[in-house]
């Protein structure tokens, strides 16, 4: 059975995913940065995620974190959640292993952030999980609204899992005033800005809709949509995931959309 919804209102959430054919068609990798403005390992890393973003098929993103913020910089980028993220898959794997830069590779790899070859080995032996990106997902950003439709899968591919929206900032700029990187401007790409749970999926077909002003604010020009076993707490295997572009704020005042907690 098919179920179309649309979500709008004070939520204002989509449940966005795979194979947008003007974005990663076959995603190879998600790729997570944790990511500081107070490290002065993390430039180079932060530069070669930029780099990263060139190859169509690995979905780049900086997740900034928030534990070095008392070496005297705060980090304009972080979120707590981030911390909590890059904690929780230390358990999963069981090496208790936090460090700046630390990229994890398909939730389930990890390396260090400025190490091309580190980071392909990686994005290798992740993949030799079956269900690592194995979800083909539609996503279409048109008249104002993202469309998303999750397929139907059966028996012992219907492998579930949580499906999360992250509202991206593609490119972002600081100048850093103290700190280990004092007096340096650093670019970073695909801020994840915030995440939203938007529920589960468990095999079964479902259309999803949602109005883009709903999910926009200032800096927000895209978005990603990652479907990952597990949960929060014990994040797995990337099952699938997506970058689309936001067109443009339109004149109107947008006010930010009221999310539902997340991380």
């Amino acid at each position: 059975m098919t179920t179309s919804r649309v979500l709008i209102g004070s939520i204002g959430v989509v449940l966005i995913f795979v194979t947008n054919p003007s974005a990663n068609a076959d995603p190879r990798a998600v790729i997570e940065l944790f990511t500081s403005q107070g490290c002065s390992s993390c430039p180079a890393a932060d530069s070669l995620l930029s780099e990263l973003r060139a190859d169509s098929s690995l979905i780049p993103l900086s997740l900034p974190i928030d534990y070095w913020d008392y070496l005297g910089w705060k980090d304009t980028l972080a979120i707590p959640g981030h911390t909590a993220r890059q904690k929780a898959y230390s358990h999963t794997r069981g090496d208790r292993e936090i460090y700046t830069p630390q990229v994890v590779v398909n939730g389930i790899a990890q390396a260090i952030g400025s190490d091309r070859a580190a980071i392909e080995k990686a994005v290798m032996q992740s993949r030799h999980n079956a269900s690592c990106l194995s979800v083909p997902l539609h996503v279409t950003v048109a008249d104002e609204r993202v469309t998303v439709t999750l397929p139907k899968r059966e028996g012992e591919e219907a492998t579930g899992g949580e499906v999360w929206l992250c509202p991206l900032s593609q490119s972002v700029s600081v100048g850093i005033g103290r700190g280990e990187n004092r007096g340096r401007t650093i670019t970073y790409t695909n801020v994840v800005r915030r995440w939203v749970k938007l529920g589960t999926w468990s095999g079964k077909s479902e259309t999803f809709t949602v109005p883009i002003d709903a999910i926009k604010s200032a800096g927000i020009d895209a978005v990603a949509v990652i479907l990952q076993s597990g949960s929060a707490d014990k994040p797995g295997a990337m099952l699938g995931a997506s970058l689309a572009s936001l067109p443009r704020l339109t004149s109107k005042k947008i006010a930010p959309a009221r999310l539902q907690p997340a991380l």
